[in-house]
């Protein structure tokens, strides 16, 4: 494996993201990990020939309790996130701001940054890094030869995303399609054509973007933004207050509740959480659970289980065991 990159920068040297978090939370299952890596990042190793200058591309499917986020990290290429469901804190040379469903990120080469605030939501979230060859201030970015871009546009490209101050941008369709297509390149990797496939889904991606970049093109309608906001102020009241979080939910009364269908109830919850709205009430009564069994040592593990909503201590223990790999009475006993 060759070392890793570093940055110079008035005798002050960088190295890449170690990546440590990660690859804690993959070997904790903690993420379900789809990843191709040059060898400086988690994922399947691919040859340093394949797609040059491609450090890293892949994508996340993190689910359950949120205990691990990134360090603030810098890479040694251009890095484009794109969030598909869910919400992050996105921090870039320390101002933090708000990363939702549907939005993509620039950050150039060796920028501070990292994901979490501190930690990690549910969420799915593509990656790529992308090495145009930056090792000390004010080198010019060299592009691998296999972006079909033509000259204008690789210099208007280069322009836009050397000068970009703004971390986040808003999605378009076409983009959102081309991230699904480039996941469904990488977990068939394995299948003829696969690098093909890949760099035609790259170039597809860099024009997207690029014309994003250029017309700042918001798509979403204010009665878009109107529903989807109700959706998720009513998730976080599921999430802050055991009271609403208690009460007898079905799907249909959750819908009702917002104003909405159902259908749509189920598509903004997965962009909101990452899960159904069902799945989504039991973890928040899970987590009022494991609050009051460490607040409150007077109340019985069933009293618990009733008052957030369980109709059964069984059911309660055994969906308790499923997000915090243990039962209510050890979790009750330890000092975590």
């Amino acid at each position: 494996m060759n070392s890793k990159p570093t940055f110079k920068s008035n005798e002050v040297r960088y190295e890449i993201d170690s990546c440590e978090p990660q690859n804690r939370a993959i070997v904790s299952g903690k993420v379900q990990w789809h990843g191709l890596t040059k060898g400086h990042y988690p994922g399947a190793l691919i040859p340093q020939n394949i797609l040059p200058g491609l450090s890293a591309i892949g994508y996340w499917d993190a689910g359950g309790t949120p205990d691990w986020g990134e360090v603030p990290h810098r890479n040694e290429g251009i890095e484009l996130l794109f969030l598909e469901t869910g919400a992050l804190a996105f921090t870039v040379d320390g101002k933090r701001c708000d990363l939702r469903a549907g939005q993509f990120t620039i950050t150039r080469p060796w920028q501070l940054h990292n994901l979490g605030g501190p930690n990690i939501g549910p969420g799915i979230l593509y990656w790529l890094i992308l090495d145009v060859g930056v090792r000390r201030p004010n080198q010019s970015w060299r592009w691998p030869n296999w972006i079909i871009l033509t000259k204008d546009d690789l210099s208007d490209f280069t322009t836009k995303l050397r000068h970009n101050e703004n971390p986040i941008w808003n999605s378009t369709t076409a983009i959102t399609d081309s991230y699904r297509e480039i996941g469904k390149t990488i977990d068939a990797w394995k299948n003829p054509r696969s690098v093909s496939h890949l760099a035609a889904h790259l170039n597809r991606l860099f024009i997207l973007i690029l014309e994003a970049l250029s017309t700042q093109q918001k798509e979403e309608s204010p009665h878009l933004t109107s529903t989807r906001r109700t959706v998720e102020l009513f998730l976080n009241e599921l999430k802050s207050n055991m009271t609403v979080s208690s009460d007898e939910w079905s799907k249909a009364g959750m819908a009702e509740h917002c104003g909405i269908g159902t259908t749509t109830l189920l598509k903004y919850c997965r962009e909101l959480v990452n899960c159904g709205p069902m799945e989504f009430l039991n973890y928040c009564r899970l987590n009022h659970a494991a609050h009051l069994l460490k607040t409150n040592p007077k109340l019985s593990v069933t009293d618990i289980a009733v008052e957030c909503g369980f109709n059964t201590s069984q059911y309660f223990a055994t969906c308790f065991r499923q997000q915090f790999r243990t039962t209510p009475q050890l979790y009750r006993l330890s000092k975590t």
